[in-house]
């Protein structure tokens, strides 16, 4: 992919907002979503990636209310929705906006997927099958952890979009992919600047992610230890996988992925708000921070 996936990387730009709030598929937030990506498309972010479980049904809304902004899943699950129905779902909207949305696949946990096996292998034929229905590998990508995930994110799409990630891993991440593919870790902020209230933030959103192998195996790999990922993180895990601080802290925590080979960087800012909140007025500071 390494020949396709530059002209993403020119659209997506330096740096997204990922979002869980913006995922919503209650009508009555329609007009609220819709606001909110067009403010972020102003600020200057290049590209949305809509958290969770999320389908070209959140998409759509999304684009349809902004001009230029890609939007991306991150992740859609392969297990949530069969490959002959995304390939349709990404038609239609390639259709009516093209260049616009971008497929972000991964395959889950097993703890929260009944019929999660062999994950792999069910990424592969899941690719293989929207190969079949015509969507174009430069307009998807990997959720991507590991080494042989991370080398079909090279070979099968446009390059990778790791979660929970640190600077090490995208340096890693890049060894494998090669400069062609776009590669856009997700990175968490918190905007606090006293470090017992920003850690305090940072642990009850991270304690979710702490039951689930898939992250804490990633985090061995990366050389932490099991007391790190024990009691809710050590601050040594806290303080690499969230940035917080003040704006020149987090600046220069986010410019660690940019030096370590990322592409763009999609940031989530964390709050100790419900996690389907907009925080808006940290998307405002955030930008201000990066531009």
């Amino acid at each position: 992919m390494s020949d396709t996936a530059g002209p993403l990387k020119e659209k997506v730009g330096r740096y997204g907002i990922w979002s869980l709030g913006l995922r919503s598929e209650d009508p009555t937030r329609r007009g609220e979503l819709a606001e909110a990506a067009a403010e972020l498309e102003e600020l200057g972010y290049g590209a949305v990636w809509l958290g969770g479980n999320s389908t070209a049904r959140n998409v759509a809304p999304l684009v349809e209310a902004t001009s230029k902004i890609v939007v991306g899943t991150s992740i859609q699950s392969i297990w949530q929705e069969e490959a002959a129905v995304a390939a349709a779902n990404f038609t239609e909207l390639e259709a009516a906006h093209p260049g616009r949305f971008v497929l972000g696949l991964g395959v889950s946990h097993g703890r929260l997927v009944d019929r999660y096996r062999r994950p792999y292998a069910a990424m592969v034929a899941h690719l293989d099958e929207l190969d079949k229905a015509g969507v174009p590998a430069d307009r998807r990508l990997l959720a991507a952890l590991g080494p042989k995930m991370l080398e079909l994110s090279r070979d099968r799409a446009a390059g990778a979009i790791p979660y929970l990630v640190t600077p090490e891993h995208t340096a890693q991440a890049r060894e494998i992919l090669g400069a062609g593919p776009l590669l856009a870790p997700e990175f968490k902020v918190v905007t606090e600047t006293d470090p017992s209230r920003a850690r305090e933030v940072a642990r009850g959103y991270l304690a979710m992610y702490l039951a689930l192998p898939n992250y804490t195996n990633n985090f061995l790999r990366l050389g932490f230890t099991e007391a790190d990922i024990s009691d809710g993180g050590s601050d040594r895990l806290i303080d690499a996988v969230f940035a917080w601080g003040d704006e020149s802290r987090i600046r220069a925590r986010i410019e660690e992925f940019r030096q370590a080979g990322a592409d763009h960087v999609a940031l989530q800012v964390v709050t100790d708000n419900p996690r389907e909140a907009l925080p808006r007025e940290e998307w405002r500071r955030l930008a201000s921070v990066l531009a």
